[in-house]
């Protein structure tokens, strides 16, 4: 079958393509915005990439168009694709129907942390031997590939493993599916790492969000397992509203929890009161706690012992843009990371202060998200980015004033909407021994090379 994606480059499509690839389909697409690590990587296995969206694509001539929710009404290969009746699905349904089907599937939901669960998760069923598919939303180093399908596990040679991992996204399917990503998959396992307000431009409110995740909890069945954050409130009003599925928590005293973490970041794993072992990691943060507990938690459900699970993890490599080195020149680190919402945010400051105690940290933020760009969370900013030293931020396309927002942080705070304005601003204040943290959801208009170019010159 020769498929043809719209919007490949996003993390989720990208992962996608790479899936019917190594499933024997013929697989093209197009995108508008080609940045790494997805650009590469689709690069590396063959696939072919157009810009743009021309209704000239429809020449291709193939089998079934699958739809990204980048895509809207009015893009013109869309359009052209409506007009003249091809058939078309959307990227969650064309999963659903032709990867995840007989697949037990291991879905991690939340607000925060779907990447880096993800990734542990499968990590842990990796070393188990139990060779996962997986399709996760960044590039688990462990890996170094976003998606794949399941292997033969060393127990069944004969066969292909039968669990998949998943991060399971509440964005909206398509422009013709209003329903969360999630609600195709159908899962077994499902994790429910935490849940607050975000897709401000898809959702009126908190309730709505919840709602869509409690449509993810009525799939799952009975002898399945929801693996659910003992600290949410709003998890607690999604589960009352009716679970027919066993719940273990984490978090809480009562459930998976983790004992103090010492200064390189280990800590030990408690079930109510049991020390059930110790893990032995450099992962510094409590965020990163709750995700290993919760993937310990998941890959329980499936077999793996939770000594496997700890051992695991001891070599578990964190996700590319995930407080990811991307240089350092001059005894200036440069780091990349994926934090957007002002709870993330604050949570890799955090982590990082914890790393590097007084050393300055410069954080770079650009607020590109459609939640971001709406202005909703910008009051949370100044408190967000509490832990830097010094603020830059990226105030192009805004709909707001971001020099406004930030403006009771006083000095520290600087807005450019130039970025050569920006990266000169950045570079005349780093010194040695500085930690500059470059924070998006995008590609920031390579900012981390540009940094790297201007620090060396």
């Amino acid at each position: 079958m020769h498929i043809h994606i719209l919007g490949i480059c996003g993390t989720f499509m990208g992962g996608i393509a790479v899936l019917a690839k190594a499933a024997g389909h013929r697989v093209t697409g197009c995108d508008a915005n080609v940045y790494p690590p997805m650009s590469t990587q689709l690069e590396a296995q063959g696939i072919d990439l157009t810009e743009g969206f021309s209704p000239e694509q429809t020449a291709l001539n193939p089998d079934i168009y699958v739809i990204g929710n980048v895509v809207s009404r009015g893009n013109p290969l869309m359009e052209e694709i409506l007009n003249r009746g091809l058939p078309y699905v959307s990227g969650p349904q064309w999963l659903a129907e032709n990867v995840l089907r007989d697949k037990w599937v291991l879905a991690v939901a939340g607000t925060h942390g779907k990447t880096t669960t993800s990734s542990m998760l499968a990590w842990i069923l990796e070393y188990a031997g139990l060779a996962p598919g997986f399709l996760i939303g960044g590039v688990p180093q462990n890996f170094d590939i976003s998606a794949r399908l399941p292997g033969a596990p060393r127990q069944e040679p004969q066969g292909r493993s039968p669990f998949f991992v998943i991060e399971a996204d509440e964005y909206d399917t398509a422009f013709f599916d209003k329903r969360s990503k999630f609600v195709h998959y159908r899962p077994r396992t499902a994790v429910l790492n935490n849940l607050e307000f975000d897709h401000a431009d898809i959702f009126a409110d908190l309730a709505a969000i919840e709602t869509q995740f409690h449509h993810l909890v009525r799939t799952v069945p009975q002898q399945g397992l929801v693996v659910a954050n003992g600290r949410e409130e709003s998890l607690q009003r999604v589960i009352a509203r009716g679970c027919w599925t066993p719940v273990e928590t984490f978090g809480d005293a009562h459930g998976w929890h983790a004992g103090a973490a010492d200064a390189e970041g280990s800590f030990d794993v408690i079930q109510g009161e049991q020390v059930l072992g110790r893990v032995q990691w450099n992962l510094l943060g409590e965020h990163n706690r709750m995700n290993a507990l919760a993937a310990l938690a998941a890959a329980r459900h499936v077999g793996v012992p939770v000594e496997v699970g700890i051992a695991a993890l001891a070599e578990f490599q964190n996700v590319k843009r995930r407080m990811e080195v991307r240089g350092e020149v001059k005894g200036i680190t440069v780091y990349d990371d994926f934090a957007h919402h002002p709870t993330a945010i604050t949570t890799t400051l955090e982590g990082l202060r914890a790393k590097v105690g007084a050393s300055r940290i410069l954080a770079v933020l650009e607020p590109r998200s459609n939640t971001m760009k709406l202005g909703v969370m910008k009051a949370a900013l100044p408190a967000s980015l509490k832990s830097a030293d010094r603020v830059y931020c990226y105030g192009a396309n805004l709909g707001w004033d971001a020099a406004e927002a930030l403006h009771d942080m006083g000095e520290i705070a600087q807005v450019e909407t130039d970025m050569t304005k920006l990266v000169e601003a950045i570079a005349r204040e780093a010194r040695s021994g500085d930690h500059i943290l470059v924070m998006s959801n995008g590609g920031f208009g390579g900012i981390h090379q540009k940094l790297l170019e201007r620090l060396a010159a």
